[in-house]
């Protein structure tokens, strides 16, 4: 933060030590990708295990000797841990080291300070930075003089520390006071939405799962996507168009992370009360991935934070593509709500599954009934199956078959339309608002 650097290809050893009574313990290999997305070139990787981190330096001494020469081996400009340092850890391990030395929470606001493109998103970046920096301050002013004593005895680099404490509290109040404003103009935003009666549906999930592919399959956008952490930074909004539903918004938001630092939780407060206040969550997930579970838990962890656990939610399992024989479907709970649609964002896969079941959660005339199926109705029973609507079949002894279906009214509707069937003769009755049209017309 204090020293030199370069724009790109920094030459870093990374540091990461598994401790006896660590419960949540990080991911090495996801430590080097974030390394890797901040730009970051790995030249050593120091791994050790301690039943307790040292109060002065993190590691032990000896820990300490091996990073030195790996630094002096390599000629490393940077020295990052995969843990969270005390500030004066930081300043000791730095004086010892003679580089910069980062921690896993600074290196993650390195990467957002990178990502952020919008106004309101650097915004948040810089509050969060300043937040971290001001517990950090005096590493800076090490070459200053400082002698304590009463007056008249301090020296020159306590001054300029003064002066720089100042310095941030001012900008932290005028950022607080912007960012205010943003979450006014938000709210507002989402008062209209709610008077014009348009839901919000937000992409929400672990950095990577493939979130902004996802939403630009969806709505033909052309936000930057990529196989790295954090790629997207600032929240996305686009309007689509659900049978049965009508106008939509779509919001794609930051992913998250193991132990996504606090200060960012605060600072991003604005942004992800985008996903807080949505009719529905949609959980995108990388199936694929051997960390599914333990993602999945941490995604729920930052919703319990920002009060958005209970919002209703449908899983999206993505990637589908790396998992060689799955197909593409819709899991249903016991009542046959969808709860899962497994697809692939990147070849499209499954694609079409997706609106019929946001369809069917956020649409209000939702069929449920069990219809009677002649033999020659079985290209009609294909398509049921095709779309997951069906719950139970039972085929009876003149060769009908009795199918328990739940799905959009609109949608059997128009399956029945293109086969040539009256609803009536299944027993489906139309929507009341034609009904109404009807009456009118007559």
């Amino acid at each position: 933060m204090f020293f030199e650097r370069p724009e790109y290809g920094e030459l870093a050893v990374l540091v990461h030590i598994d401790f006896a009574q660590d419960a949540q313990r990080e991911d090495p290999r996801e430590f080097e990708e974030l390394v890797l997305s901040a730009g970051g070139d790995p030249v050593a990787y120091v791994l050790g295990q301690r039943k307790l981190p040292t109060p002065r330096f993190f590691v032990g001494t000896g820990k300490l000797e091996e990073i030195r020469q790996a630094v002096q081996l390599h000629g490393a400009e940077v020295v990052i841990f995969n843990h969270q340092l005390s500030p004066s850890q930081e300043r000791n391990i730095e004086a010892e080291l003679q580089c910069r030395v980062l921690d896993r929470t600074g290196l993650i606001l390195d990467i957002f300070a990178q990502r952020a493109r919008t106004h309101e998103g650097k915004l948040q970046v810089e509050l969060a930075q300043l937040q971290h920096m001001s517990t950090r301050l005096i590493r800076g002013w090490t070459h200053l003089e400082r002698q304590k004593g009463g007056i008249g005895l301090r020296g020159p680099g306590e001054t300029q520390l003064e002066s720089d404490r100042r310095l941030l509290r001012e900008r932290i109040k005028y950022i607080n006071g912007r960012l205010a404003k943003v979450q006014k103009q938000r709210h507002q935003g989402r008062r209209a939405r709610s008077r014009a009666d348009i839901p919000t549906v937000s992409l929400v999930g672990y950095t990577n799962a493939g979130k902004s592919t996802l939403f630009n399959a969806m709505t033909n956008a052309e936000i930057y996507a990529a196989d790295q952490l954090f790629a997207t930074l600032d929240p996305t909004m686009r309007r689509i168009e659900l049978q049965g539903v009508g106008a939509t918004v779509l919001a794609d938001t930051v992913g998250f992370i193991r132990h996504l630092p606090h200060r960012l939780v605060t600072a991003f407060k604005a942004t992800l009360e985008e996903a807080a206040s949505a009719e529905l969550l949609l959980h995108v997930v990388d199936a694929a991935s051997e960390e599914r579970l333990a993602n999945i838990e941490q995604v729920e962890n930052v919703l319990v934070e920002i009060e958005a656990d209970s919002l209703p939610r449908l899983e999206i399992y993505n990637k589908i593509d790396l998992m060689p024989g799955m197909e593409p479907r819709i899991d249903r709970d016991a009542a046959g709500v969808p709860e899962r649609v497994w697809l692939s964002a990147q070849t499209g896969a499954g694609l079409d599954l997706l609106p019929l079941a946001l369809s069917e959660l956020l649409s209000v005339d939702l069929l449920h009934q069990t219809i009677s199926l002649a033999p020659e109705y079985a290209r009609l029973r294909a398509k049921l199956h095709e779309s997951s609507a069906v719950l139970t079949e039972v085929y009876t002894d003149d060769g009908s078959i009795d199918i328990e279906v739940r799905m959009p009214r609109f949608e059997l509707l128009k399956m029945l339309s293109v086969e040539g069937i009256e609803p009536a003769s299944l027993g489906v009755t139309m929507p009341r608002e034609e009904w109404e049209v009807d009456e009118k017309g007559l």
